[in-house]
């Protein structure tokens, strides 16, 4: 294995570093390939079999008073969906525990539940968190620094700053289904959306992830050989549409950074 960079610090695609005491050598979308924390140097070149992204994209896009976008002010991204599966509950416990006060995004998160059982998700979550976490409610605005998860039985879409609950069919046998919250997500916030797949069996969120990185967002997936089931991970890892690929104890910190680079490129003003 090489010897590793003198320089760790995060950096933009245009070159610019993202700021603050960083921890994560990895770069954003429009680089010539995804990051694995462990062994970039071997991996392949990045594609994305369905409309390769541009290789212009900004880590620090500027919002717009467009309707189909959901912005919030300093913050780079605004949006943070998280799918997962067998092996869920700790590996998110994991994530959103590292998200810090004041994470200006909102984080909608699908875990594949047994329907015939009341979610305890939202509890469990809040315990470990410095967000606030609810279950998500149908027609409730969505607000930033909040954490929604989805109802068991039930799918959690975005749409026109709120959140929809549906009942409609299965998608890969599940419901909630990554797929569409996912696939809703990309819509609503394009290139300030960020995805991320956890541990869990089957291969919901592949789609998903292809739709947040076709409208220029950001993907990132819990790197398989770690997760207790690597089936989702690694299914859309393979779509070539994957930009970090971490271990599991640096999707948190990683998500932060990225959200929070606005604000610490203007030194917290």
């Amino acid at each position: 294995m090489g010897q590793a960079p003198a320089s760790r610090t995060p950096v933009r695609s245009d070159g610019g570093a993202v700021g603050g005491d960083a921890q994560y050598p990895f770069r954003i979308p429009g680089r010539s390939r995804p990051i694995d924390s462990r062994s970039d140097a071997r991996l392949q070149s990045f594609r994305c079999r369905r409309g390769d992204s541009p290789a212009q994209f900004s880590l620090l896009a500027a919002p717009t008073a467009d309707g189909g976008r959901i912005a919030y002010q300093r913050a780079a991204f605004d949006a943070v969906a998280i799918g997962a599966s067998a092996g869920g509950v700790t590996a998110l416990q994991t994530v959103i525990g590292a998200l810090p006060a004041g994470f200006p995004a909102a984080v909608f998160v699908v875990l594949h539940l047994d329907p015939r059982h009341k979610s305890l998700l939202a509890d469990l979550l809040g315990r470990h968190a410095h967000l606030v976490v609810k279950e998500a409610v149908n027609g409730a605005r969505i607000e930033p620094s909040t954490v929604y998860i989805a109802q068991p039985d039930t799918h959690l879409l975005v749409a026109d700053t709120h959140l929809s609950l549906t009942s409609s069919e299965l998608v890969h046998f599940s419901r909630p289904s990554v797929d569409l919250l996912f696939e809703s997500v990309a819509a609503a916030y394009r290139d300030r959306a960020i995805g991320v797949i956890l541990t869990g069996s089957g291969l919901d969120g592949a789609t998903g992830i292809r739709a947040i990185k076709e409208r220029g967002g950001t993907t990132m997936v819990q790197d398989p050989s770690e997760a207790s089931h690597p089936s989702m991970p690694s299914h859309a890892y393979a779509t070539g549409c994957v930009d970090f690929k971490l271990p599991l104890d640096d999707i948190g910190p990683a998500l932060a950074r990225l959200v929070l680079a606005t604000t610490a490129a203007a030194g917290g003003v």
